[in-house]
């Protein structure tokens, strides 16, 4: 029986990675040892980031405007990390922040400790049903950076349309996307920091990919510790201290992956058509239902509901029977999550089409 994990994170890996990082656990490039017993200062693990970093550099098109950085503390380090580094310590400084689920609050409750944090847009009062229209958005002059957290795993919505250079003049966009990167072609220049925990979409936890703008670099204050600037990540190519080896080397067998697969624009093309094959058995039906507006549906995190909690329970055990696993949605909100990132084939979502055609008819 196949198993699909829909689990949110840590989610799925693709086989073709897991295989390859089995066949060279015990030995990596011939040295009787697996890449995590390796020196991080030696050739074969110098050879490991090297590549990785090209890799993510050919993918996502980065010019050398930018950094390419393997930080420890996943994305929540980052929630502090972004205002510590590139907000205003003058008087009157601050920072805006579209607040678009769970994660985007927590990131303005960490940077609320560093300075003044103004919420642009926000859909909390309708419970994150929807991404705010961008072209509604109004930018206040001196703003520190503009952040946004690209896709909300909890309530399943995500950007569609991003903010312009036209719309931010010269203020930083600052992104968090944890769990969208590399599902679809963006232009990485309109970005001075785009950040994502690997488990979702790149690979194993451990390890947060960050992609900065060198002239942003140059705002930390000199009273931040060495381990919490970026300039640090930067001099060092990520290696002042020990870094997470081997999520390192896994985010790069996920990019080969990518490669392999035709890229980035292919990878696309996939999740759209998974996604909506899962919206389409959703809208088609009056057994399901989805809570977030159509223009805001996630291609990630599919989530929905069931006429009672008690069907509910019924179809989260009886798909996990089935091998279709880590459907149950967040403790915060309950219901239904299909997390359907890069690394979920379409056979899997088409198995659990099926099995949600079939629940309906058994159980309507």
């Amino acid at each position: 029986m196949a198993v699909y994990n829909f689990s949110a994170g840590p989610a799925a890996l693709p086989t073709e990675v897991m295989e390859k990082a089995q066949a060279e656990f015990c030995d990596f490039m011939g040295t009787g040892s697996g890449v995590l017993e390796l020196s991080h200062r030696g050739p074969q693990f110098s050879s490991v980031i090297e590549k990785t970093e090209a890799n993510i550099r050919e993918l996502m098109n980065i010019s050398d405007d930018y950094e390419v950085l393997f930080i420890q503390g996943g994305a929540s380090m980052q929630f502090a990390m972004v205002p510590m580094n590139i907000m205003s310590r003058e008087e009157g400084g601050f920072a805006e922040y579209a607040d678009t689920g769970m994660w985007s609050a927590k990131a303005m409750k960490e940077a609320k400790l560093f300075g003044d944090v103004k919420v642009i847009a926000s859909s909390k009062e309708t419970n994150y049903d929807n991404v705010p229209p961008v072209r509604r958005w109004k930018l206040s002059e001196g703003s520190s950076y503009l952040h946004i957290t690209t896709n909300n795993t909890v309530a399943g919505t995500q950007y569609h349309v991003l903010p312009t250079a036209e719309d931010l003049k010269g203020t930083p966009l600052v992104a968090d996307m944890s769990s969208d990167i590399m599902s679809s072609v963006i232009n990485v220049n309109d970005f001075g920091i785009i950040y994502a925990g690997a488990q979702k979409n790149l690979g194993p936890s451990g390890v947060a990919l960050v992609i900065i703008r060198k002239d942003l670099i140059e705002k930390t204050p000199e009273s931040i510790p060495s381990m919490l600037r970026y300039d640090t990540y930067a001099k060092s190519g990520s290696m002042f201290n020990t870094p997470p080896t081997f999520a390192i080397y896994m985010l790069g067998l996920v990019t080969e992956w990518i490669k392999e697969k035709g890229g980035i624009a292919v990878i696309e093309e996939i999740n759209i058509a998974k996604s909506e094959a899962l919206y389409e058995t959703i809208d088609a039906s009056s057994f399901y239902s989805s809570p977030v507006h159509p223009g805001s549906r996630s291609r990630m995190n599919i989530v929905f509901r069931l006429p009672s909690e008690e069907l509910e329970a019924k179809f989260l055990k009886e798909a996990a029977e089935l091998g279709m696993t880590g459907l149950k949605g967040h403790r915060a909100v309950g219901g239904i999550r299909a997390s359907i990132y890069n690394a979920m084939p379409l056979a899997g979502v088409e198995a659990l089409v099926d099995f949600m055609n079939e629940f309906e008819k058994n159980n309507s």
